[in-house]
């Protein structure tokens, strides 16, 4: 039976387009001018007779058509990705697409991929940030480290460490005119706040340590906030204020005398860091070897070394 099916490429700027409700995203992803893609789709809603999607100034909407058409569009092109990546010869050596958190790769994951390097020379990672948990297969991710509970659906999980926060700051804080000697000091210094692991109430926050440390007295919710771990730490080298720190993130900078935890107690973090591929990667040995990388210089700079799944 012969399949009349639209263009390929046509489907593809729908599909694109559709995820993101962006011509412009869609035209980033497909490495294609926005003009491009505003020509396909508008080529694609001829030959089906029906307008796919609504467009106003500034945002598109999906028709119901649109709505109805870009699922069973979608899970093809996954069963698609899918049955390529299970072609292709399963290699040692090539490229690795590692998708993490801003603030694990650059206060982490970055400083040690150099010993990675030394370990295999023939895997080259290639690190992107965000804060979602990418579709692994269908954006060709090979592997995700995460913090969170390990809930990840159809995906396979492995713990790589649980996570402490404690309070730090700039070594000039400990002999500035008040200078910072028990938790109950945190009344005469400014608090910095990290939005990015706070704000959906399960990362480390201020209340909570101060309740965990029986200080009262103190505005847990006053003082600047950041949005990436990164910023809030550099605030506090900075000498602007204290910061609660998960001592995955600055373990390299309090050896290196840059912050210093003033006091405890230390406090356990809700979130604990994973790391995630699909079920098909699991023993490719590209996947197979960073994950072990991992869990080595974990064990080297923490001493944990979870149970192997």
């Amino acid at each position: 039976m012969t399949r009349r099916l639209p263009p390929l490429n046509a489907l593809r700027a729908f599909e694109a387009a559709a995820r993101h409700l962006s011509f412009t995203k869609a035209a980033e992803e497909l490495f294609v001018t926005q003009a491009a893609v505003s020509h396909q789709i508008k080529s694609l809603e001829e030959t089906l007779g029906v307008r796919l999607f609504r467009r106003y100034n500034r945002r598109l909407e999906l028709t119901q058509a649109g709505q109805h058409y870009l699922p069973p569009l979608r899970d093809a092109f996954d069963m698609m990705a899918v049955a390529t990546r299970r072609l292709r010869p399963d290699t040692g050596s090539g490229q690795l697409k590692v998708s993490t958190l801003q603030s694990f790769a650059t206060k982490w994951l970055i400083p040690r991929l150099a010993r990675f390097h030394e370990r295999h020379p023939d895997i080259d990672p290639m690190i992107s940030t965000s804060q979602r948990l990418v579709e692994l297969e269908a954006e060709e991710v090979d592997v995700a480290i995460r913090a969170g509970r390990g809930n990840y659906p159809n995906l396979h999980a492995v713990l790589l460490m649980d996570d402490l926060a404690f309070p730090v700051c700039s070594p000039r804080l400990l002999d500035g005119p008040k200078p910072l000697r028990r938790p109950a000091d945190l009344g005469h210094h400014v608090l910095l706040h990290d939005f990015s692991v706070s704000r959906d109430g399960d990362g480390p926050n201020w209340r909570d340590w101060l309740n965990r440390a029986q200080v009262t007295g103190i505005d847990a919710e006053k003082g600047p906030s950041y949005n990436d771990t990164a910023m809030a730490l550099q605030a506090a080298t900075a000498g602007q204020g204290i910061a609660l720190a998960r001592r995955s993130l600055v373990g390299d900078d309090l050896k290196a005398g840059i912050l210093v935890c003033p006091f405890g107690p230390e406090m356990p973090t809700r979130f604990s860091w994973y790391f995630v591929c699909a079920p098909s990667n699991v023993e490719h040995p590209k996947v197979h070897a960073f994950r072990r990388w991992l869990q080595d210089e974990i064990a080297r700079d923490f001493g944990d070394r979870p149970e192997e799944a």
